[in-house]
Order: structure tokens, then C-alpha cells, then sequence
């Protein structure tokens, strides 16, 4: 990979038969569209999605490539991997991935490891990056005011003005 080279990641998706990830990718500096065939070695269904996705992504060769492609992302490929080696259907794997990848409101945080803590607050972080409205979106507004309904029922005490010194 050259300092001139600039790598475009486009569509990252799996092989199953040899098992591989496959990155489509622009080369800038070449403009034209190239495909990148990672095969996947000593991966098993009892295998750690998480630590094989990082290991991926830190692989010197393929680092270059995999910059702009998420971790999410590895993860959820191999994942899917994961449930065809253990004789899923593809159908039945994504259900299975959607499933952990959604945060349930009514969940105890409090009561997570460390680990399930940081894989819930990894994917609020990249939900909150995709519904964000950046500055070059089409439909940014700058500074939206929005008027909340006041609710008669529910006073809050706490919040009003008052003449007692704390």
C-alpha cells in the first residue's frame, strides 16, 4: 500500500464456501473498482466473533483496506459465519444477530458486565452516527426550536422558584 493509495470500501459481505470476507473497494489512485478475497482460517462455531472481527481489522495485511469498513460490521459477517457452521439458515442467523444487536429499553444496564455493557453502549453509538444529521445533509436544520405540550397532571416541584436560601 503506497502513501498515494487511497482505499474506498464500498460493500464488505461473506463467502461461505471457502470462507471469506469479501471487501469491493475504489482505488482512487488508480480510480477503478477492485474486489479484495480475505479468506478466513481457524474460525469454528464455538469461535469469538468480536476477537476474530479485531483481528481482522489489525491484520497489517488487510488493515489499509478495512479502514473505513466498521468493526460492527466484521462482526456481523462473521457472526453469520458462525451460524452457517453451525447449520443455520442464512435467514435464521440474521433473525438470531438482529436479536442481540437491539437494545431493549426496559434492560438493566446496571446489572451488565462490563463486556455486555460495552457491546450495548457500541450499538447505541453507531445508531446514534446513523441517524445523525451532519452539517452537509441535505436536511440539516441549524438550531430547531421545538415547543414541548405542558402536561397539567405532572408538577414538578423541584424545579420551580422559591424564595428558601439552601
Amino acid at each position: 500500500a503506497g502513501a498515494t493509495m487511497t482505499l474506498i470500501a464500498q460493500k464488505c459481505g461473506i463467502c461461505f464456501q471457502p470462507p471469506s470476507i469479501i471487501l469491493i473497494y475504489r482505488d482512487s489512485s488508480q480510480d477503478k473498482t477492485r474486489q479484495r478475497i480475505m479468506p478466513v482460517r481457524n474460525f469454528s462455531r464455538f469461535s469469538d466473533c468480536s476477537r476474530a472481527a479485531e483481528q481482522l481489522k489489525n491484520n497489517p495485511r488487510h488493515k489499509a483496506y478495512l479502514e473505513r469498513v466498521s468493526l460492527r460490521q466484521l462482526q456481523k459477517l462473521y457472526s453469520l459465519l458462525r451460524g452457517h457452521l453451525e447449520g443455520q439458515s442464512l435467514a435464521e442467523s440474521l433473525e438470531k444477530f438482529r436479536q442481540e444487536e437491539t437494545i431493549d429499553p426496559e434492560e438493566d444496564m446496571n446489572k451488565l458486565d462490563d463486556k455486555e455493557l460495552a457491546k450495548r453502549k457500541s450499538i447505541m453509538d453507531e445508531l446514534f452516527e446513523k441517524n445523525r444529521k451532519k452539517k452537509d445533509d441535505p436536511d440539516f436544520i441549524y438550531n430547531i426550536e421545538v415547543e414541548f405540550p405542558q402536561d397539567e397532571q405532572e408538577s414538578c416541584t423541584w424545579d420551580m422558584e422559591s424564595d428558601e436560601e439552601i
